[in-house]
């Protein structure tokens, strides 16, 4: 069987699987804003019965999103199964070959902690679920990337070159608080933190909460209208608090590599465009977090503030390996012409020494 590393089908179900891994993100999302994650108590079964057997008339209020969720997940599971298989047959890039090895395997550690969460009761593990699921999202899209044709054609394009390695070290340092703050995200949802402070951009009224045990108290006290009616501990504001502050230190990271990349490279260059573009997605992204607070938590709103947070790592974290790709490109053609040139001059010199016979 001949392998290839330019592969036109092999490339769209990459991306197909990309997409569906996103849509099933922002299902994820959805069972999380509808506290739907233990509407089905048992798994792999449903209720007892074969969780792709179930009945249909039975998918009604949580049971429909969490019941959809372990679907669309089997999907997403056979999807990369095909895509590591697809890889492995026809792939002529031993590293490629070995990415679908690890998404494989991702992916059925993804589907075991989905289902420990419900067997074991336990909301740490749906922490791990929710972030393994950002992880597994970027390298699919990565593997779609790395299969294209344009993948394969570009080579050094200086568009596509930051002009320091500082920008460079910015860059990774802006992608790494995008997941943290995904992280820290997922964690506030499954700890319940997501109303601890109920109003924006003021916190209780205030700059910062107070959270001694009388302020609880009245805080507690006038949560009726809230979604959330479990009382609020200390550790909840804190929580909510870290990814406010998180959030303002991600957008100012973003739009100072940004502007960084703009004053260097100028406006018209592809870099310049592609993180304008990035800063704009956190943007909207923080702007996103703020309606889920003013909104008290809508579901829509909680959910597409989700899929937008899992956007900005993925287009993040691809721009992050076009341009240090380009990087190593680039040093290595460096490496070889002067590594040519320290050849040449050896040459010249041994020429030179060789005595005239004339």
């Amino acid at each position: 069987m001949t392998r290839s590393s330019n592969n036109l089908w092999l490339h769209c179900f990459a991306v197909f699987t990309a997409a569906a891994t996103l849509v099933l993100v922002g299902i994820g999302g959805l069972v999380t804003s509808h506290e739907a994650g233990m509407a089905v108590p048992d798994w792999p079964t449903t209720y007892g019965y074969n969780m792709f057997l179930f009945p249909p008339s039975y998918w009604v209020g949580g049971i429909f999103y969490e019941h959809t969720h372990r679907l669309f997940a089997s999907l997403v599971g056979l999807l990369t199964t095909v895509l590591a298989v697809w890889l492995w047959l026809r792939e002529s890039r031993s590293w490629m070959r070995r990415l679908g090895v690890v998404a494989f395997f991702t992916v059925v550690l993804q589907g075991v902690l989905g289902g420990l969460r419900v067997t074991l009761f336990k909301d740490q593990i749906g922490i791990f679920h929710a972030t393994l699921a950002q992880f597994f999202l970027v390298l699919v899209s990565a593997m779609a990337l790395m299969t294209s044709r344009w993948w394969q054609a570009a080579q050094g394009n200086s568009q596509l070159l930051l002009p320091s390695k500082k920008l460079g070290y910015l860059l990774v340092a802006a992608i790494a608080l995008v997941f943290l703050q995904l992280a820290l995200g997922a964690t506030m949802r499954h700890q319940h933190a997501g109303l601890a402070v109920p109003d924006f951009p003021l916190a209780h009224g205030k700059i910062w909460p107070s959270t001694d045990p009388a302020s609880l108290d009245v805080f507690n006290r006038t949560r009726l209208g809230v979604r959330d009616h479990n009382p609020i501990t200390a550790f909840q504001i804190y929580l909510h608090m870290a990814h406010r502050i998180g959030a303002l230190l991600t957008l100012l990271t973003a739009g100072f590599f940004a502007w960084s990349v703009r004053r260097q490279l100028g406006a018209k260059a592809a870099v310049s465009r592609l993180s304008l573009a990035w800063l704009t997605l956190i943007f909207c992204q923080a702007s996103l977090g703020a309606a889920t607070v003013l909104s008290k938590k809508a579901a829509d709103v909680a959910t597409a503030h989700v899929v937008l947070g899992a956007l900005s790592l993925v287009m993040g974290a691809l721009v992050c390996v076009v341009v240090f790709r380009f990087a190593f490109h680039r040093d290595v053609a460096r490496a070889f012409v002067a590594k040519s040139e320290h050849l040449g001059d050896r040459a010249v010199s041994a020429a030179k020494r060789v005595p005239s016979t004339g």
